[in-house]
């Protein structure tokens, strides 16, 4: 009885090893997981000690405890001992256990990225499984198989085996398994195009991981990268891996450490790096050879002539290569990575000239899945229409990209997203743009254009709901950021509120990007009609583009339209970077006579280069007319109105011709009969008598000063009114460009808590600092405090493109409010009011 009983704890506290063993293994931790087992195995006498024959419940357990050792050496990459051991388990384990043995060897040829091996393995483990009293290996058993469905792109049937993965799961308390089951769905989602219940799906796997303990944030953060990298942004995807990869390295789980630098390799190739995008390629490609992974080997392979191929190196071996791992890729039943790998083919061949192969690529792969493989399909398309002369195919091939890609951002609910979704398709205006021109035609070159800037301006915008979690969120970083103000004002810092501010931003955008959009936009409007409505008043449009670093404007009146070279951008960009500067300098400061006078030199200077550069060549068209800019890259931050020819002259800065007219389609307010909104910000030292002096001019006036003007007062008197203006502090956030924000009594008013207004107001004026800055992504789209309200409804905008002095903006805001009590529109109103003051940097934004 005592051997008996001794038998018995041997067998129980083995038992108790291996169940804690495997734990670790699910919440990534092979290390601790490997160490556990192996005691596990020394208590039952293995390898030496251990008589099958003799004692054959010890050597059940013991073959139990090899199986699972074996995934723990996979997962550290340590492959061929991983195998070892599974085949000297196949010799321990009982009958009863052939599903676990299956299963576990079907898992193991997964991580070592034998998938079409791994199908099978699996199919023949279920049925055993289901009959057998082993709930949690079963359910970790249709999650891998469900993930083998979705790498081969069977969304339908990943989805039915998550499903019965998480009944089992919810019915015996296996709460990893059900972050892991929200985690597959994640994937699923993505394949089908739905970023949004994506990020969802991911956000639920994290919390409900952490919530047990898990440590399996840094494998969905991988994910959430590939997320970020299909919506576009690449700056975020990079952040995400940053996080990731220091604790996949520390926790040894290799193969996720190679996704993550295979990942990280596609972000900066995306972020317009190549050459680190090879290295950190090469590095994915050496971690898989070494854990024997040949087919995540392959796609890393295919990452690195990627590369390659945006820098126009080795294009043969890049044609040649790209096609080879499409056939193996395919082999291996991984079609969308088959297809990007003959796209990429294709794309080499077209370069090289060889129209016949590539040709052949593309007949290969006729109904790509996934949206990226899409969009490189009418691009390569579009290439080869090139190539062969044929420039109505060409036009057709782009725009049925880019007409994708505005399906594809109608699901995003989020500003963000929206945005951020040009990227995508930069290439393809590039191809349909070039072509545009090179035509001649104005109306083509518009056309083009008007589908390639700012096309977020055109999706009907979605309120965030509110939610307890980001509400208390958002409470927490008003509190912060205010009382790191006032650290900033009385000169000292508060670097853990200032760590903590960060956190919350991320978790608060992290949040918007799960807002599902409505699909909804308006449609672009053609050249004609914008021509019929530049009659009344006589105006002139300026629509600025870059073309092989060299700077073009399309000049439109309702009489003509010109594309009129303009020279090289650099000679735009260098003057404008130093004008900014200098007023930046000069603002609000008394420097030495000598001193002011060399900047204001400076200024006067730069401002010189501008005009001539800008303007001279397109004066005989302006003559008179009012003006409507378009700008590009950053001469959306151009104080255009200290511009000599433009001085007086009532002009507006918009999106895109398209946004222009969809804001001016409306009729125009009656600005004498407002009653506007008047708010008083902190620190600034003449912000009441600003707001007192404008408040003397209207019949009457909301005023908010003092302690009232905090930022739920100033939202609900915001929402629907017609005229709003804003005497405050400002902070432009080029990092963070969602929380750009203007100083109130209790914590700043963010460009975020713009987009909760319910109706926007008709007209805001920003009267202090720099918030007509604005973040310009690729495609023109903007991002920032002024662009919040524009985007949110708002009919026009007066801000300021660089930092004003205070003591002028008085002067010049009281006269502006006056023009527009007088009948006058923003343009006009505010040309009239800075005509006296040389150095004033307000810009009538919108309409």
């Amino acid at each position: 009885m005592a051997v008996d009983g001794r038998q018995d704890a041997i067998l129980t506290r083995a038992g108790e090893l291996h169940r804690r063993g495997v734990a670790e293994l699910g919440d990534a931790r092979p290390v601790a997981g490997a160490r556990l087992l192996r005691a596990g195995l020394r208590l039952l006498g293995w390898p030496d000690g251990l008589d099958a024959a003799a004692d054959p419940a010890r050597s059940a357990l013991a073959g139990r405890l090899l199986l699972s050792l074996a995934a723990a050496e996979v997962l550290q990459g340590h492959p061929d001992v991983g195998f070892d051991l599974l085949d000297r388990a196949a010799d321990l384990v009982a009958p009863e256990h052939t599903g676990v043995l299956l299963q576990q060897r079907g898992l193991l040829m997964v991580l070592v990225g034998r998938v079409e091996d791994a199908l099978p393995l699996m199919d023949e483990a279920i049925p055993l499984l289901m009959r057998s009293d082993e709930p949690a290996v079963l359910a970790r058993t249709l999650m891998n198989r469900a993930m083998l469905h979705h790498i081969a792109g069977r969304v339908r049937q990943a989805r039915a085996d998550l499903d019965r993965c998480e009944q089992i799961a919810a019915a015996n308390g296996m709460h990893l398994e059900l972050a892991k089951v929200a985690h597959n769905r994640g994937y699923c989602e993505l394949l089908d195009g739905d970023i949004p219940a994506a990020l969802r799906a991911f956000e639920a796997a994290i919390d409900e991981s952490t919530a047990h303990g898990a440590d399996w944030a840094p494998v969905v953060r991988v994910d959430m990268a590939r997320l970020l990298l299909a919506s576009g942004l690449h700056g975020e995807a990079v952040r995400q891996l940053d996080a990731a990869i220091g604790p996949l390295r520390q926790q040894r789980m290799s193969q996720e450490c190679a996704e993550a630098e295979l990942t990280m390799a596609r972000a900066t190739l995306a972020s317009g790096d190549p050459a680190a995008a090879r290295e950190w390629a090469r590095r994915a490609e050496r971690r898989f050879h070494r854990r024997g992974n040949e087919t995540w080997a392959a796609v890393a392979t295919m990452t690195r002539l990627n590369a390659d191929f945006v820098q126009r190196r080795r294009l043969d071996a890049v044609a040649r290569g790209a096609t080879d791992l499409s056939a193996r890729l395919a082999a291996l039943e991984l079609a969308n990575e088959s297809e990007s790998a003959a796209l990429l083919s294709c794309r080499a061949h077209i370069a090289l000239g060889r129209l016949d192969e590539a040709k052949q690529c593309l007949d290969q792969h006729r109904r790509p899945r996934l949206l990226e493989n899409r969009l490189q399909r009418q691009l390569a398309l579009a290439e080869l229409s090139t190539a062969a002369g044929q420039r109505a195919a060409l036009f057709a091939h782009a725009k049925a990209g880019l007409d994708t890609l505005d399906r594809h951002r109608g699901r995003f609910g989020s500003l963000d997203l929206q945005t951020a979704a040009a990227t995508l398709g930069a290439e393809l205006v590039r191809v349909g743009l070039t072509a545009a021109l090179d035509s001649g035609s104005p109306a083509r070159v518009f056309a083009w254009l008007e589908r390639s800037r700012a096309q977020a301006f055109r999706m009907r915008q979605v309120r965030q709901p509110t939610d307890a979690t980001t509400d208390a969120a958002v409470e927490e970083l008003r509190q912060l950021a205010g009382r790191v103000r006032v650290a900033e004002v009385s000169g000292r810092r508060e670097p853990d509120a200032e760590r903590r501010c960060a956190e919350l931003e991320r978790k608060i955008r992290a949040k918007g990007w799960q807002l599902d959009g409505t699909g909804e936009h308006s449609s672009q409007v053609a050249l004609r009609e914008l021509m019929a409505r530049l009659a009344d008043p006589p105006t002139a449009l300026l629509s600025f583009l870059v073309r092989d670093e060299n700077l073009l404007v399309l000049a439109v009146t309702d009489r003509s339209a010109r594309l009129v070279p303009l020279g090289g951008w650099a000679h735009v960009a260098e003057p404008l970077a130093r004008l900014r500067s200098d007023l930046d300098t000069l603002c609000g400061r008394r420097l030495p006579t000598a001193l002011d006078a060399v900047i204001r030199g400076s200024v006067s200077r730069q401002v010189d280069a501008l005009t001539s550069a800008l303007l001279a060549p397109v004066r005989p068209i302006l003559a008179d007319r009012d003006l409507v800019i378009v700008p590009t890259r950053t001469l959306s931050t151009l104080p255009w109105g200290l511009l000599a020819d433009l001085r007086g002259r009532p002009l507006v800065v918009t999106p895109s011709a398209t946004s222009w007219l969809r804001l001016r389609h409306r009729d125009p307010p009656d600005w004498s009969a407002q009653e506007p909104l008047l708010v008083a910000g902190p620190h600034l030292a003449n912000s009441n008598a600003e707001i007192q002096a404008i408040a003397a001019i209207y019949r009457v006036a909301t005023v908010l000063g003092g302690d009232e003007a905090t930022v739920p007062a100033a939202l609900k008197a915001m929402d629907g009114r017609g005229i709003v203006h804003l005497a405050a502090h400002g902070h432009h956030e080029r990092e963070n460009v969602l929380f750009s924000r203007l100083d109130l009594a209790d914590g700043p008013l963010m460009a975020h808590d713009v987009h909760q207004l319910a109706s926007a107001p008709a007209h805001v004026v920003l009267s202090s600092c720099e918030v007509g800055r604005a973040v310009v992504r690729t495609g023109d789209e903007l991002l920032g405090f002024t662009a919040a309200l524009l985007y949110g409804g708002t009919r026009s905008v007066v801000s300021s493109a660089s930092k004003v002095d205070d003591d002028t903006a008085v002067g010049v805001m009281r006269e502006y409010h006056r023009g527009l009590v007088a009948g006058r529109q923003p343009a006009r109103a505010l040309a009239d009011a800075a005509a006296g003051e040389p150095l004033v940097p307000f810009v009538c934004f919108g309409s």
